[in-house]
C-alpha cells in the first residue's frame, strides 16, 4: 500500500473521531438532545444490488440495522456477502481472473457520524468468512479477510424524512486476507490491499 494511502485512511478515522468528539452545547444535555430524536431505528440497502440483474451477477446482498444515538451518532450492523472473481484492489479493471471464484460472507459494525446538516462520516469493520470455488464450482477451501471502511457521504431525506439515500465515497482496506489457494494467490501477487469505490446506499427510519 502506498503512502498516500495509508495517510487518507489515517486522516479518514481521525477526522471522524475527532469531529464525534466535538458536540455542540445541546449535545452534552442528553435529556434535551434525546428528546428531540424521532425514528432513532433504521434498516437500509443497497442500490448496487440491482447488479445481481446483469448476466454476470455478483450475487450482492446487504442489510444494514442502525440505530440513532443521538442526533449525530448513529452506530449500526450490517450483513454482506458477495462473490468476485478477481483481486479487489483492481476489481473492474483486473488484466486476470481468478480460475473460480469467491462467495465472502460478513457482519460488520459501523459508526456514522453526521457533521454539517447531513454531511456524514463512517468508519466500519467487516470480518468476513471466504469461501473458494474451483471452475467446477467445487468448494476449495476456507480463508478469512478483514475489511476496513472509511465513507464520507451526504444523506438526503424524503416523504417527511422517512426514507433516505447516501451517495458516498467510500476508501476500503483489508489489511488481513489469508489462506488463498495457490493458484489464486498468483493472481492477487502484487495488487493493492485497499480501492476507493463511490457507494449508493438507501434506507428507511422507524
Amino acid at each position: 500500500m502506498t503512502l498516500r494511502g495509508k495517510l487518507l485512511i489515517i486522516l479518514m478515522f481521525y477526522v471522524s473521531f475527532a469531529f464525534g468528539q466535538n458536540n455542540s452545547s445541546i449535545d452534552s444535555l442528553p435529556i434535551q438532545k434525546d428528546s428531540l430524536i424521532k425514528n432513532r431505528h433504521t434498516l437500509g440497502s443497497s442500490f448496487f444490488m440491482l447488479g445481481n440483474f446483469l448476466s454476470d451477477s455478483p450475487d450482492y446482498y446487504l442489510l444494514t440495522y442502525g440505530y440513532r444515538l443521538t442526533k449525530k451518532d448513529r452506530f449500526f450492523v450490517e450483513f454482506n456477502t458477495w462473490k468476485y472473481s478477481e483481486p479487489l484492489g483492481t476489481y473492474g479493471k483486473s488484466k486476470e481472473f481468478y480460475p473460480g471464484y469467491v462467495r465472502a460472507f460478513g457482519v460488520g459494525v459501523g459508526y456514522q457520524r453526521f457533521h454539517w446538516k447531513s454531511l456524514f462520516t463512517t468508519i466500519q469493520a467487516t470480518p468476513f468468512i471466504k469461501q473458494y470455488y474451483n471452475t467446477d464450482n467445487d468448494k476449495i477451501q476456507k480463508g478469512f479477510q478483514l475489511y476496513l471502511q472509511g465513507v464520507a457521504g451526504y444523506r438526503f431525506e424524503f416523504f417527511k424524512k422517512r426514507w433516505y439515500v447516501e451517495p458516498a465515497l467510500a476508501l476500503k482496506y483489508w489489511p488481513i486476507d489469508t489462506n488463498y489457494p495457490t493458484d489464486f494467490a498468483e493472481i492477487e501477487k502484487g495488487t493493492p490491499k485497499y480501492i476507493f469505490e463511490p457507494s449508493l446506499n438507501f434506507g428507511f427510519k422507524f
